[in-house]
C-alpha cells in the first residue's frame, strides 16, 4: 500500500480532524514532501482536503467519494475476509468479478466501480451506471453444495440486505419487487444481477458473480427519458459519506445473512418487504403473458401465484409486472 492510500485510510478514519505535515510524515515513515504530493494526488481525484497553516491537513466532512479506505471504516468483523477493489470506471463490475473468478480468485473479493460503460442488468437489459451518482459493486461467492435453483436464495438474501442498508442511511422506506428490484415511493433504486457458473462433474455451483447497482443521487442531467417514470434515488441530496455507508452497510447485512445463513429470518424479512404480495400482476414468460394474483413467496423464495383459471404455480425465476396504485395502465 503506497503513502497516498495510508494517508486516504487516515484521514476517512478522522475526518475533520487536522494533521501537521510532520506528524503524517513521521506516522507513515516518509518525507513530507512525500505526504505532499500524496496530498495533491488526492485532491486531484476529487477529495476535499483543506490546508492551515499551523494546523495542516484536514479531511473534509462533506467529502463523498467512494473509496475502499472509506467504505472499510464501517465494515462490521463479518466481513474481516472481505477484499474491497474501487475502480473509477468499469465496464461492468460483473463481468471483471467473473474474469477473477475464472482466475482462481478466492470467495470475498468485491469490486466496486464509480460508473459503469456497460452495466448489465437481468435478461440482457442495460443498467444505466452514470458517473459519481451510484454505487456499482459485485462480489465474488463460492457457496458449498449449492445447486442453480438456489441462486434465487443468493438473490433474496442481497434483496433484504440492500433494503436494511438503504434503511440504515436514510429515512426512507425500501420494498421489494421480485425477485431483484428495490423500490422507494413506487421508484426504482436498486437492481440486483446475479450470474453463476456450474461445476461440470457434480452440476453445482463453481461460483456466483453477486452484483448490485444502487441510485444514490439524482443524476446531474436528470435519468434518461425512458427512465424518468421508474426510475428512484435513495438520497435526494448529497449526504457526508452518502455512497461509502451505504456500500457498507450493503455488504455488513448480505455477509450476515451469507455466513450465518439464518434462513427463517431473512425469508420472512424479505415476504414482509414485498410489494407484489396480495396484488394483482402480469406473469411474463417466453410463451407469452398470463395474469395472475400473487399469493405469498415461500421458504425457497419461490413467488406463489394463482392464475386467472385457478391454477396455482410456484415461481423460482421469471419476470412479473404490478399495477402502480392509483395510476391505470401504468405498471412497474
Amino acid at each position: 500500500m503506497g503513502t497516498r492510500e495510508k494517508l486516504l485510510g487516515f484521514l476517512e478514519e478522522n475526518k475533520g480532524v487536522y494533521f501537521s505535515g510532520a506528524e503524517l510524515a513521521e506516522k507513515f515513515s516518509v518525507s513530507r514532501t512525500a505526504v505532499w504530493k500524496a496530498v495533491n494526488s488526492l485532491r486531484s481525484q476529487g477529495y476535499e482536503i483543506d490546508a492551515v497553516q499551523n494546523r495542516g491537513y484536514c479531511l473534509s466532512e462533506k467529502t463523498d467519494i467512494l473509496s475502499a479506505q472509506g467504505i472499510q471504516k464501517y465494515l462490521q468483523p463479518v466481513c474481516k475476509e472481505l477484499d474491497l477493489h474501487v475502480l473509477p470506471l468499469a465496464q461492468s463490475t460483473n463481468t471483471l468479478v467473473r474474469e477473477k473468478a475464472d482466475a482462481g480468485a478466492p470467495e470475498g473479493c468485491v469490486i466496486l466501480a464509480n460508473a459503469q460503460t456497460q452495466g448489465r442488468g437481468r435478461l440482457g437489459r442495460a443498467f444505466y451506471s452514470p458517473e459519481d451518482t451510484g454505487i456499482y459493486m459485485s462480489l465474488l461467492l463460492r457457496p458449498r453444495r449449492f445447486s442453480p435453483s438456489q441462486c434465487v436464495k443468493l438473490t433474496t438474501m442481497a434483496a433484504v440486505a440492500a433494503c436494511e442498508a438503504i434503511e440504515q442511511t436514510s429515512p426512507g422506506q425500501a420494498r421489494i419487487k421480485w425477485v431483484n428490484d428495490i423500490y422507494m415511493e413506487e421508484k426504482k433504486v436498486s437492481g440486483i444481477l446475479t450470474e453463476a457458473s456450474l461445476g461440470l462433474e457434480n452440476g453445482l455451483l463453481d461460483y456466483v458473480a453477486l452484483g448490485i447497482g444502487i441510485n444514490a443521487y439524482p443524476p446531474r442531467e436528470g435519468f434518461p427519458p425512458d427512465l424518468r417514470r421508474i426510475a428512484g434515488t435513495v438520497f435526494r441530496e448529497r449526504q457526508n459519506d452518502g455512497k461509502n455507508r451505504l456500500a457498507a452497510e450493503f455488504l455488513n447485512f448480505f455477509m450476515h445473512y451469507y455466513t450465518v445463513r439464518e434462513m427463517g429470518d431473512y425469508v420472512e424479512k424479505y415476504r414482509r418487504r414485498s410489494l407484489v404480495i396480495g396484488r394483482e400482476i402480469e406473469v411474463l414468460s417466453p410463451n407469452g403473458q398470463r395474469n395472475a394474483r400473487a399469493l405469498d413467496v415461500d421458504g425457497e423464495c419461490r413467488l406463489l401465484v394463482q392464475y386467472e383459471d385457478g391454477v396455482r404455480d410456484a415461481l423460482s425465476s421469471g419476470e412479473i409486472r404490478v399495477r402502480l396504485s392509483g395510476q391505470k395502465g401504468e405498471r412497474l
